[in-house]
Parts: structure tokens; C-alpha cells; sequence
């Protein structure tokens, strides 16, 4: 302890370091995919990401004889319900060698600096917002993670709980095969033979981009609003949300669902990118761009994710609205076959979205990752 420092992030270098910290930490995992450091510099920036418009943020670096050892973060969305009672502020992008007192001073480090604003709760992780990248990995270590999804060592959700943090909430990820005549098939001939009166399915419009995500957001932003932990996405993390996400989609993937002419339920299904980067440690430069391109648009990646999906409130409980999550799936899955896709994963779920989960059993999804949301109290 006596070498440990916690340093908070104020440089762009210093920042430069936090991200790299997790790389190092699992440079001996097989199963662990470095991000794009240019991505994770725009997802970390006040400058780029609209997320910092709404939030306190604090990062920190955990250094010791010269050496980065760890790293956390610290926030207060100001957009997130709160109990006035118990306001609670998260932390985030947790990664530290295993040893219990460098855990220590970086959890201990980001509750006291959310104990001066006031908070009287904490919990985590968030990278940065629950509409990003959620939760610890807990249960499915054996295999690699799909685009804009965690993967930690296993020690960590052990020196998490030591600093006195409990689960408050768990959620899943599902696998789902493409392999032809398996339950997703049977599934969807069921589905396709009962036609709907007045439901229209379509594809994404790329000419109409900015206004079809507005829609997206809008969908989902009513479709979710009664979920744990549900914080609606602003105007401005729409428009970054188009930029950010406009390299992944491929309109056949991304399909709309219409009742009576008005927009009803989303779809989105995006290639799981993380099968191209593996083994470009971050990096695109100088020959990171042409492995990336020739992965993508040759070699082809076999897996997608579906990151989105929903169902306005106002038809959920109408009879032609039940069949609108299997009729999407139903046509984003025809198209990435006719691509060459053969897995994909449903994810994030929460363990009590019990209608989530069924759906996802239903398409022969095997649950196959758990990632962990944890709570404390600061006294």
C-alpha cells in the first residue's frame, strides 16, 4: 500500500492509460477482446459522448511503483430515477489486478467522492450509463464476448463482494443458432402462417436514417420505461447513437414494425464486430484497417447480436402486437442466413423480464453469460 496512489484522470494521456488497463490485465485470456482504442476514446470523452451533458464522471487510475494496477470510475446520471431517500450514483469500468487493497482504494476512492455529492447509494457497474455496457461478468467465461458486451476475470466479482457489495440485479445473455430446422425454425413457420391484419413489417431505410433512429429511440424509450434501472436516451445520444452505431448497420438486419400505419416495435440486429477485431489489440494502425476490412467483407464474421427490440406500450396488449418480437426476428433471421450468419445473441436481459426470456427459450436460446449488477450502501 505504502507504493499505491489513485490518481484521477485530467489528461488526455492519462485517459489513454485507463483504457489500456484492462488490455494488460487480460493479455493472457484467449477469450478476452480488446476494444478499439479510438472507440473507447470517443465513448470516454465529455467532448464526443452526450452521456457527460447529463452526469458527474470521475475516472481514476490505480498506480503502484510506476505501473498502472487498476483503474474505476465514478457517476451520477441526472437523467436516472432516484428515491429521494436514497439517491444512488453507480460506478463503472472496474478492472484491476487481483489484490484485495488495490480494490479497496479504488472502491473506496469512488464512494467517497460520491458521498461529497450527496449520494447515499451505490451501484455499478455501469460503463458509463445503464444504456451501455452493463453489469460484471459472472458465469460464462469459456467463450468470447460479442460486440459492446463486458468480459472480466474471474476474481473480480470476488474482490467486488469483499468492499461489501451485494447483487441487486442479474442479466443474461442468450446464444441462438441459425443451424437450419432447429426450434427457431419451428418457431417462426408457426409464426409466419398466422398472418396479422394491418401489421406491416419493413427494413431500415438508410435515406431516412436520422429520422428512422429518432423512431428507434422513441420505440424503445416507451417500450422500456418500466424496466429496472430505466433512464431514457436524450435527443443528443440519438444523434451520437445514428453516428456511432451507422459502420454496424445493415438495413435487411434492422426491421420496423407498423399497426394500422403507425410505427409499433423495433428490431435491431447488428454483426458482432468483436470477431473482426480479435487479435488487433485495439489498434487499426498501421495495418489494423486492412485486417479489419478483409474480416468483414471477405472472411465474413459468423455472429450477430440483437442489442434492441421492442414493442410501443400502447399495442403490447393488443393480440396482433404478441406476434410482432417473433415476426421481426422472423425477418432480420432470413436475411443473416442469406449472409452467411450462424449464431446470434440476445442481450442484455434482465433476470425478472420473464417475457424477454421466454421469447429468447422460445428461438432455442441457450442462456450462456451472466453479468451482475451490485449495490452498497455508503454509510
Amino acid at each position: 500500500m505504502a507504493n499505491l496512489s489513485i490518481v484521477p484522470v485530467t489528461t488526455p494521456a492519462e485517459l489513454n492509460r485507463f483504457i489500456r488497463v484492462p488490455m494488460r490485465l487480460n493479455a493472457d485470456d484467449p477469450n478476452y477482446v480488446a476494444p478499439l482504442i479510438m472507440e473507447r476514446q470517443e465513448a470516454l470523452s465529455a467532448k464526443v459522448n452526450p452521456f457527460f451533458a447529463h452526469a458527474d464522471v470521475q475516472f481514476w487510475l490505480a498506480v503502484r511503483d510506476g505501473v498502472d494496477v487498476g483503474r474505476i470510475s465514478a457517476q451520477i446520471d441526472h437523467l436516472a430515477p432516484q428515491d429521494p431517500a436514497r439517491p444512488t450514483g453507480s460506478f463503472g469500468l472496474i478492472a484491476a489486478e487481483n489484490d484485495s487493497e488495490i480494490f479497496k482504494a479504488l472502491f473506496a476512492t469512488a464512494e467517497a467522492w460520491l458521498k461529497t455529492k450527496g449520494m447515499a447509494a451505490i451501484q455499478g457497474p455501469f460503463n458509463l450509463s445503464v444504456n451501455e455496457e452493463v453489469g460484471l461478468l459472472v458465469d460464462g467465461f469459456d467463450a468470447p464476448p460479442m460486440v459492446m458486451m463486458g468480459h472480466d476475470p474471474r476474481y473480480t466479482g470476488v474482490q467486488i463482494e469483499a468492499q461489501g457489495y451485494v447483487k441487486v440485479k442479474d442479466v443474461y445473455a442468450y446464444l441462438v443458432s441459425f443451424a437450419p430446422d432447429n426450434p427457431i425454425d419451428r418457431l417462426f413457420k408457426r409464426v409466419d402462417r398466422q398472418p396479422s391484419p394491418g401489421v406491416v413489417l419493413r427494413k431500415l431505410d438508410m435515406k431516412r436514417y436520422a429520422e428512422e433512429v429518432a423512431t428507434l429511440t422513441e420505440i424503445l424509450n416507451d417500450a422500456w420505461r418500466d424496466n429496472w434501472g430505466f433512464t431514457p436516451t436524450t435527443e443528443a445520444e440519438t444523434k451520437h447513437l445514428a453516428t456511432s452505431m451507422r459502420p454496424l448497420i445493415d438495413p435487411k438486419l434492422v426491421w420496423f414494425a407498423e399497426i394500422d400505419g403507425q410505427s409499433a416495435g423495433v428490431c435491431v440486429m447488428i454483426p458482432n464486430l468483436n470477431e473482426a477485431i480479435a487479435g488487433l489489440d485495439g489498434k487499426l494502425l498501421p495495418f489494423g484497417w486492412a485486417q479489419l476490412l478483409w474480416r468483414l467483407k471477405v472472411k465474413r464474421v459468423k455472429s450477430t447480436r440483437v442489442p434492441l427490440m421492442g414493442v410501443r406500450k400502447a399495442f403490447a396488449s393488443s393480440a396482433r402486437a404478441k406476434l410482432l418480437p417473433f415476426q421481426m426476428m422472423s425477418a432480420a433471421t432470413v436475411e443473416a442466413r442469406k449472409m452467411g450468419y450462424e449464431w446470434c445473441e440476445f442481450s442484455w436481459i434482465l433476470e425478472d423480464n420473464m417475457p424477454m426470456r421466454r421469447i429468447s427459450e422460445m428461438t432455442g436460446g441457450a442462456r450462456y453469460k451472466t453479468y451482475r449488477i451490485y449495490e452498497k450502501a455508503l454509510a
